[in-house]
């Protein structure tokens, strides 16, 4: 089987969110065509894709189907059962990342104990299955810490804060309302950041630009790119994302979530397997995007060079800024250096990701004014 698929071949999206439609919108400039497998009828990838396939990820038949019509399989959200990323790659063609990189990724537990059997620092942490075990592991860590759920947490949903050493731990673990959490000490940092690696089946990898990201009720607000921090920590930030992006051996696009201490040192936060929120700045300040080095990546392709352009801003565009109907896109746009991308998603609820903009401007300093000039316009 070949691990280069060149343009005109047909790429599986498992998935149908607004990541696979940057992504599709990318590869279809290089002459990819796309067949999107996702449960729910009409999401914002399936209206760029070529085909559509709606049925459960617990459908073997389908998803059998569904692979013998593409020549590489990706996922643009990691929240797919590995039954079905087997049943896929089983059917014929390579999934990329691959079953065993999505199953440490999408849970906690996996996640931290790979990081730590490999050696890669990020903070201490107890697993836990009861009151009791809760109660011992804040004893341990100390307080604040933070309890999160094993499975599906994002955008910080399935976690809470523990302040207080004789807080309640019934009501909390009660609260958590899942078989297995994970209690993670508390990190002070100076700052959050992230890195996109790119690493393509034979081992070349490349790391974008390193945003700085500003969160707003657990949400990405904000990356600032280039991160507002010293060479050295963004070269160990770059190191330490490749060496985690080997030691899982990542086809495709690794997001690693960091934090950094007031000391430089860099701990990894979480990973996503897949194109990132905190990457978007990418479509328009760097030389290759990061939905097309996802699917050169993919495809086996030589990987493009991500080199920044301009400084930019991203900023997330959340359903609570159509909270008085229509934002005025004309008067965000009237900026010269904006770049608006909506991600046609349906009703605009409040917390739901619709779209973003990017500043772009000469110094970091008159991105950062400008987009949050503008974003203050919008609410």
């Amino acid at each position: 089987m070949s691990d280069t698929y060149q343009p005109g071949a047909t790429i599986g999206m498992l998935g149908g969110g607004q990541l696979g439609r940057m992504s599709i919108l990318a590869g279809r400039a290089m002459g990819y065509r796309f067949r999107v497998f996702e449960p729910s009828k009409g999401g914002a990838a399936a209206m760029v894709a070529d085909a559509e396939v709606n049925a459960g990820y617990d459908d073997p038949a389908a998803l059998k189907a569904f692979a013998e019509s593409c020549d590489v399989v990706t996922l643009e959200f990691e929240n797919v059962a590995r039954e079905a990323v087997d049943t896929v790659s089983n059917a014929g063609p390579p999934v990329r990342p691959g079953a065993n990189v999505l199953h440490i990724c999408q849970n906690r537990r996996r996640e931290k104990e790979f990081l730590k059997s490999n050696g890669i620092p990020c903070a201490d942490f107890r697993v836990v299955a009861s009151t009791d075990e809760l109660a011992q592991a804040v004893k341990e860590l100390g307080t604040p810490c933070v309890l999160k759920t094993a499975d599906f947490g994002y955008d910080g949903k399935g976690q809470v804060k523990i302040t207080e050493a004789d807080a309640d731990f019934a009501a909390i673990w009660a609260g958590l309302d899942m078989p297995l959490g994970v209690v993670e000490a508390w990190v002070p940092f100076q700052a959050e950041c992230s890195v996109i690696v790119a690493r393509g089946p034979d081992g070349q990898a490349s790391t974008f630009p390193i945003a700085e990201n500003i969160h707003r009720n657990h949400i990405l607000h904000q990356s600032i790119v280039p991160a507002r921090l010293p060479q050295s920590v963004l070269d160990d930030a770059a190191a330490l994302a490749l060496r985690v992006a080997e030691a899982i051996d990542a086809v495709g696009l690794l997001a690693v979530e960091l934090f950094v201490r007031e000391s430089g040192e860099v701990l990894v936060n979480e990973m996503a397997p897949r194109p990132h929120n905190s990457g978007h700045y990418s479509i328009d300040a760097c030389q290759t995007s990061q939905f097309e080095q996802h699917i050169r990546a993919v495809c086996g392709l030589p990987l493009g060079n991500p080199k920044l352009l301009r400084p930019a801003v991203m900023v997330n565009l959340l359903g609570d800024v159509w909270q008085n109907g229509e934002p005025d896109w004309a008067a965000l746009l009237a900026d010269p250096d904006v770049k608006l991308h909506l991600y046609d998603k349906g009703e605009p609820r409040p917390g739901r990701k619709m779209g973003h903009f990017t500043v772009l401007k000469d110094t970091i300093e008159e991105a950062v004014a400008a987009a949050d000039a503008l974003f203050a316009k919008l609410v």
